[in-house]
């Protein structure tokens, strides 16, 4: 039986869930993306690419045509669906004609309510994978309602969804999925060492804060914060590190999890406030300090030198064997 598979495009968190999960299928599967095939994927996995559905096109008055401005809401029923847009209705009908040439029998869609409603109408299986935030907005709702599991890829009861309680019966719980399960920790420096991870601080708040934590006995390394500092494996760092200063996606989070470090979580302004409600959750469970975007860098420091002597219990975000449980999820929907 072979399976769809939906990989949004925005950030890496969702090709590197895929990533984790998919070696624990057992079915074959097509992925469809409007990303590039990422590097490393198992060659088995074939990779549909999918045309831009959000930039600027010309009309046929010869004007470029922005589709924020073509009604992508349909008055807030749904996200995305801008009118006239080609690269919108190519993607469609490219998922549809795959779905039909290859004879899909289950779909997931990590992330978008528009794909959800689409699958379903094609009479797929259809699985949603969502996020933590606030996400009881008709869009949200109908594809809540549509789907046939919804899967929610971190611990049950860390981050409450009131968009989930009527829907108790088809939620899956599978705890944070990370690319780093089971894989060995390094051995943490003697020292006092900090790793900035990500894009998660204004430079100049991280040029203070690295003065200071200098100045403090500090070792400060930083990833990721431009493309020149992104390195491939930033797990022997991240690992090897006191303490982890890093955003409050769900796939840091699970990195975290799995790295059982010491974190200063900044939750970023993302939609629904995923991140604020996932940082919250991590505070209240003694996971990780919690930060704000635009914090100073004073506090910054302050909740750095706290972190320290953190003993968080990283087991309560049941990474280990997440990537499985989402795989046989997904594949319990099958005939």
């Amino acid at each position: 039986m072979l399976i769809g598979w939906y990989i949004h495009h925005h950030g890496y968190g969702h090709v590197a869930r895929f990533l984790a999960v998919q070696p624990h299928l057992r079915c074959p599967v097509v992925a469809f993306s409007s990303m590039a095939r990422p590097d490393g994927l198992d060659p088995a996995v074939d990779w549909v690419r999918l045309p831009a559905d959000a930039d600027v096109v010309e009309g046929p008055d010869g004007e470029s045509h922005d589709p924020r401005d073509a009604d992508p809401t349909a008055r807030g029923h749904l996200h995305w669906a801008p009118h006239d847009h080609p690269g919108h209705r190519a993607r469609l009908a490219r998922i549809a004609a795959v779905a039909s040439e290859r004879d899909l029998r289950a779909f997931v869609v990590d992330v978008s309510a528009e794909v959800v409603a689409f699958a379903r109408l094609l009479g797929l299986r259809t699985i949603a994978v969502t996020q933590p935030g606030t996400r009881t907005d008709a869009p949200h709702a109908l594809a809540y309602a549509l789907a046939d599991r919804i899967i929610a890829p971190w611990a049950h009861g860390a981050v409450p969804r009131a968009g989930l309680s009527a829907h108790g019966d088809r939620v899956v719980w599978t705890g944070g999925v990370s690319r780093y399960e089971g894989r060995p920790r390094t051995e943490r420096s003697p020292g006092r060492s900090v790793l900035f991870l990500g894009r998660v601080l204004e430079p100049e708040v991280r040029a203070h804060a690295t003065a200071e934590l200098s100045a403090r006995g500090w070792d400060v390394g930083t990833v990721g914060h431009d493309d020149a500092s992104r390195v491939d494996d930033p797990w022997p760092l991240i690992t090897g590190s006191t303490v982890v200063v890093s955003a409050a996606g769900q796939n840091s989070v699970a990195d975290l999890a799995a790295a059982e470090a010491r974190a200063v979580v900044i939750a970023q302004d993302r939609p629904f406030e995923e991140q604020h409600h996932t940082a919250e959750a991590l505070e209240q469970w003694g996971l990780a300090r919690r930060a704000e975007q635009g914090v100073g860098a004073a506090d910054l420091v302050a909740l750095v030198e706290r972190a320290a002597d953190d003993a968080p219990d990283w087991s309560r975000w049941q990474v280990a064997g997440a990537a499985r449980r989402l795989a046989e999820a997904v594949e319990a929907v099958l005939p």
